[in-house]
């Protein structure tokens, strides 16, 4: 069985007021596509997701979602959807999705996918809460309506009938299947699945994501060698000694480095930096460090406070402490007072006690957009 995701996302997004398609626009730190083909594309039981696209956005899809598989889609929302499916040949269930509705949890897949397993094609529903008039200002019964949402799920070869038998516009897929006589399964919706059409609607999309607050360490170690220099904190130090590695083997910077980039569990200096490539042999700590902030604030988040502790007999630290504070706080953006620097001896024993070398142990927090959705 193959689960494969098409997102419709071809629209010029005319009434939403932004500059760019709305599926492309920023939404929490990322482009509004990216949080629907990150959902999916997570899910495990989703095996493919493609995305189909408006003639001529190929590069804003690649800037939003890099490496993302397209298609291009039609005028019309059932003509991208016709061109996904005959992409996705092979497939056993599809799920259609709108790029408009950007924030997918995965207990809404599950429930979905759940539901094929009696029925061809399933949709997310709401009910509705407000009294609903007509336009002559008679009440509708409203306990016979539901909202309608996506993704909607179908068995693939179910959905590419109802799409051949089809003539005119479609709002939904369902409609297509129903029209065949076959039933759809409904099953609970997500508020958080609400569609964005209008100026308003990203601000209240921006009230809904939530903050989420992460903490990583990180921890390094640089031999003392003599005939090097010392840096500490992006602050070249007077010493007789010099810490010794790749780079400039800054052991306080690294150690910044990788804390902040485990918040966003995105590995460590030597995922980014192999030290076996040439090009960062004595390579200024700094752009690690304005590498993995970069990093965070892709993902739309924010570091807003380091501590860090280097543990060594010499050099006294103190008299560098406001220095390699202020260059650390330039490095990412922050007030001084968001930056702890402190040190500490080991009594003399291990390594650094004898003085071979300098160990560094940091701790970032940073916040995240997105709380809502875990």
């Amino acid at each position: 069985m193959t689960t494969v995701a098409l997102i419709v996302a071809a629209g010029t997004g005319t009434r939403s007021g932004s500059a760019l398609p709305k599926q492309f626009a920023p939404l929490g730190g990322r482009a509004m596509l990216a949080w629907s083909h990150d959902a999916l594309s997570r899910h495990p039981a989703i095996d493919r997701v493609l995305v189909a696209i408006g003639a001529g956005q190929e590069a804003l899809l690649q800037d939003a979602v890099p490496g993302a598989e397209h298609v291009i889609g039609g005028a019309e929302r059932r003509d991208s959807v016709a061109a996904g499916l005959a992409a996705l040949v092979g497939a056993t269930r599809v799920l259609v999705h709108d790029a408009a509705r950007p924030f997918l949890r995965a207990a809404v897949i599950d429930r979905l996918l759940a539901a094929l397993d009696e029925a061809d094609g399933a949709i997310p529903v709401l009910p509705i809460a407000d009294t609903l008039v007509a336009t002559d200002g008679a009440t509708v019964e409203r306990d016979a309506l539901r909202r309608v949402q996506t993704p909607q799920a179908f068995r693939y070869e179910t959905l590419m009938k109802a799409h051949a038998a089809w003539t005119g516009s479609a709002t939904d897929d369902a409609q297509m299947v129903r029209a065949l006589g076959i039933p759809v399964a409904m099953v609970e919706g997500d508020t958080m699945l609400d569609k964005i059409t209008f100026p308003a609607d990203f601000a209240a999309a921006e009230a809904r994501l939530g903050v989420e607050t992460r903490s990583a360490s990180g921890f390094d170690v640089h031999r003392l060698e003599d005939g090097e220099e010392l840096w500490l904190g992006g602050v070249l130090i007077p010493h007789h000694q010099g810490l010794s590695g790749h780079s400039d083997a800054d052991v306080a910077l690294h150690a910044i480095t990788d804390a902040v980039l485990g918040t966003i569990a995105a590995g460590d200096i030597g995922t980014h930096f192999p030290p076996s490539d040439p090009q960062w042999r004595g390579a200024e700590s700094g752009q690690f460090l304005s590498h993995a902030r970069a990093l965070v604030e892709a993902r739309g988040g924010r570091i807003t406070f380091v501590d860090l502790t280097l543990m060594c007999e010499a050099p006294k630290i103190g008299p560098h402490r406001a220095a390699m504070q202020a260059r650390i706080a330039e490095l990412l953006g922050l007030s001084t007072d968001r930056v702890s620097v402190k040190a500490t001896t080991t009594e003399r024993l291990g390594f650094t006690g004898r003085g071979e070398g300098i160990a560094a142990q940091a701790v970032a927090t940073v916040t995240l957009p997105g709380a809502a959705l875990v």
